[in-house]
């Protein structure tokens, strides 16, 4: 006998029942962003891995530990996509979307890393991601903070949520605190955890973001990357933060916030959560001002964020904020038995999806007997049983059973639709 197959490790099925709590958040995502005026964009999953070199930076965990990277059969080197930033940044240009121009885009889908797998980060994942082109000043970055925001709010998950905020500089500036921060490790480099050490000579930077209970130990006299800002980039943080407080969004400054990949720049921030353990941030983004650039572009200012689909639906979940209306509900179940009740029992669900396009309505098919016909809807969990047999075609009617109390009612068939979106609505 042959091996059974499986899903590949970390890589998990969306099964019925999941995916209509995807759809939701979904589709509550989509009503926002559209509201904001931002339009989808959609691009391939696998992209040169060059892309991914230049754009996350070569240094990164991602580029050096994670990516799925292949050759074709051209001996071209080709990456699954690890993030959704560079490959917009390159869809957008690559149209001519971009230069000297102003766009508001957002996508979903999937992304892959290779790291070992755990609740709420797997290999292949699903992002959501916001970016905005071509505006320069705070007031875009405040638009979007402001945006996801409203998002948490729509959920449900506005007070489960803390926005944390910092400004990491220009290059300039981060490249003259690099210098400093790493001239101060080096003399700790032996109380370092391991990763630290590996950063001390590749991504200084991200030593800020060390779990690591002594590596804090040894930052807590650190130099200050907020004592090496520029001036204008302090002034973009500052109004920033205006646009925030008279909008009422509450933040913390996090002067450890750098977040992981090279291109960001100035503004960085984070939505992070206590309800989900180790996996506590759920949005992250800020602005990365030189990545057009970087990537083969004119130059072109550029903020974004991105948000797993996993995270935020096991928080919904935890936090037991998913409407009844977002689960796979049904609303009528019909049965039908012989022939002429079997056509009419087609005539009759078509005429309910005809009058209310929100209802799901579930025709049995495949034949049995009465029994075995009422037990899949009991099964169903529909709300109604329609019921059509011979003696009810010659009459005209048919029996209507509502599923929660067990009573039972007969209703002419040219009321059916007036009589279950009576009951139904309300």
């Amino acid at each position: 006998m042959s091996r059974k197959l499986q899903a590949i490790r970390g890589m998990n099925d969306i099964l019925p029942g999941q995916s209509s709590v995807w759809q939701y958040l979904e589709q509550t995502v989509s009503d926002v962003v559209s509201s904001y005026g931002y339009q989808q964009i959609r691009f391939p999953i696998v992209e040169h891995t060059e892309l991914f070199k230049r754009g996350v930076g070569e240094t990164t965990d991602i580029v050096e530990k994670e990516m799925y990277t292949f050759d074709d059969r051209n001996g071209e080197s080709l990456t699954l996509r690890p993030e959704g930033t560079a490959s917009c940044v390159r869809a957008a240009d690559q149209a001519g979307l971009l230069f000297n121009q102003t766009q508001r885009l957002w996508y979903a889908g999937p992304m892959f890393r290779y790291e070992r797998p755990q609740k709420g980060r797997y290999r292949q994942f699903h992002q959501i991601g916001v970016e905005s082109f071509g505006m320069g000043s705070a007031d875009i970055d405040a638009e979007l903070i402001i945006l996801s925001a409203r998002l948490w709010k729509k959920l449900g998950l506005l007070e489960h949520v803390e926005l944390q905020l910092n400004t990491i500089g220009v290059a300039a500036a981060r490249e003259s605190f690099k210098g400093a921060l790493v001239d101060y490790l080096t003399e700790f480099k032996d109380q370092l955890d391991e990763d630290s050490q590996r950063r001390l000579s590749t991504n200084p930077l991200r030593i800020l973001d060390s779990k690591d209970a002594k590596t804090q130990a040894v930052l807590e006299n650190a130099p200050n990357l907020e004592d090496f800002i520029d001036e204008e980039s302090q002034a973009h943080f500052e109004r920033l933060q205006a646009i925030l407080k008279a909008n009422d969004v509450p933040y913390v400054i996090n002067r450890s916030l750098v977040r992981g990949l090279d291109y960001y720049g100035r503004t960085v921030f984070e939505w992070v959560t206590t309800h989900l353990g180790a996996q506590a941030t759920v949005c992250a983004g800020g602005r990365y001002d030189g990545l057009v650039e970087q990537l083969g572009g004119k130059p072109t200012p550029a903020v974004g964020f991105a948000m797993g689909i996993e995270r935020l639906v096991l928080l919904l979940e935890t936090l037991d904020l998913i409407p009844e209306a977002a689960k796979d509900s049904t609303e009528v179940f019909v049965v039908s038995l012989g022939d002429a009740a079997e056509l009419q029992s087609f005539v009759v669900a078509e005429q309910l999806r005809d009058a209310q396009q929100g209802w799901t309505v579930l025709r049995h098919c495949g034949g049995g007997n009465f029994k075995k016909q009422i037990k899949k809807a009991d099964n169903s969990g529909a709300r109604f049983t329609l019921i059509i047999g011979e003696d009810e075609v010659v009459k005209g009617v048919c029996q209507i059973k509502d599923m929660q109390t067990g009573e039972q009612e007969t209703c002419e068939l040219g009321n059916v639709v007036s009589y279950l979106s009576e009951k139904l609505n309300g």
